[in-house]
């Protein structure tokens, strides 16, 4: 018999699977999220007969990383493995009070993006909500998690049914409690998983631009020809805010390409008048790149140029450098 593994699982399918009432599944649910105990047989608040009935059809389904490398910025890599074999990694990133772990939804990456070593990985298969899940709940910094992005490997919209469902778990009362606010989406732009991630999720989104140019994105992201970023900005622009929802864009900033004058004032033209902010990213080199990062000279010249043209702007420092955990690292010391 093939055991269904309870990591990943809502509270509803906790009670389908277990046929239990609603408050035997918040308990189990606690167990797993919360709790992480993972023994079924040991799980507080429910019956030994249901505890011996889930045990023959379930599996607790909590899996730590196989390696970690710790960044000298005290930032920490993780990689994991699961069942069928594939491998992601998982960044946690600590901060005073802010810690976020960056979490993968895929195991490599198809969008094709030549400036990220992800891609250049190759598609290897979309993570399940328990892969995604077990992202956070199984490092040792479980406890002290306060904010959570999907910004590692893969792109989240190309597996939104799972991400969707990850999101759930993640900012349920039952499951994680993180308020959505405090986690953000990434998406290089694929129009439909952007629609029903607005309609479906009330966490924050991010869209990773490159370049205000289509002609300009295309090249770096091959996603913009069928799904331009333009019409995905006007969805962002007109979407009704929650409160305290962000829409933003992530503007990683490459020397020479992207940073002229002109990219400044196509960036300006394209997010005058909107409430979205926006996020400048030094640039990462992968293996065989010529291209380096703007200055921070640069970088603080177009965050002031946007502040006084009323767009809300940062800039946002590299992490875990030294361990390939940077952004656009990911994958880059996996096995191609």
């Amino acid at each position: 018999m093939i055991k269904t593994s309870l990591c990943g699982l809502t509270a509803d399918e906790i009670m389908n699977l277990a046929g239990s009432d609603h408050s035997h599944a918040i308990a189990i649910a606690n167990c797993i999220y919360k709790k992480r105990i993972d023994n079924i047989l040991l799980f507080p608040g429910i019956s030994k007969q249901l505890k011996e009935d889930l045990n023959n059809i379930s599996f607790p389904g909590i899996h730590k990383p196989v390696d970690s490398n710790k960044s000298s910025d005290g930032s920490i890599k993780y990689l994991f493995r699961n069942e069928t074999g594939l491998e992601f990694e998982t960044v946690y990133l600590p901060d005073n009070k802010r810690n976020t772990v960056c979490v993968s939804s895929q195991s490599g990456c198809r969008m094709g993006c030549p400036f990220c070593a992800t891609g250049k990985y190759g598609f290897r298969g979309n993570l399940s909500v328990q892969d995604i899940i077990n992202q956070v709940i199984s490092i040792p910094e479980y406890g002290n998690i306060t904010h959570v992005v999907f910004m590692g490997m893969g792109e989240p919209m190309d597996n939104i049914d799972n991400v969707i469902i990850a999101c759930t778990i993640l900012s349920a009362g039952w499951g994680l409690a993180i308020s959505p606010r405090n986690i953000t989406v990434s998406t290089v732009g694929i129009t439909p998983g952007v629609e029903m991630f607005l309609t479906q999720s009330n966490c924050n989104l991010a869209l990773s631009l490159y370049s205000p140019f289509p002609e300009e994105r295309y090249r770096a992201v091959p996603a913009e020809k069928r799904y331009p970023a333009g019409k995905i900005i006007v969805i962002m622009k007109n979407y009704p805010i929650l409160k305290k929802r962000r829409m933003s864009i992530a503007y990683v900033m490459i020397r020479g390409i992207n940073d002229t004058d002109r990219h400044l004032e196509g960036l300006i033209n394209l997010l005058k008048e909107s409430k979205i902010r926006i996020n400048l990213l030094p640039y990462h080199s992968i293996p065989d790149d010529e291209n380096t990062s703007s200055s921070i000279k640069r970088m603080q010249h177009f965050k002031h140029q946007l502040f006084i043209s009323g767009i809300s702007a940062s800039i946002r420092k590299s992490r875990g450098l030294d361990v390939s955990a940077a952004c656009g690292l990911l994958a880059s010391g996996l096995k191609l």
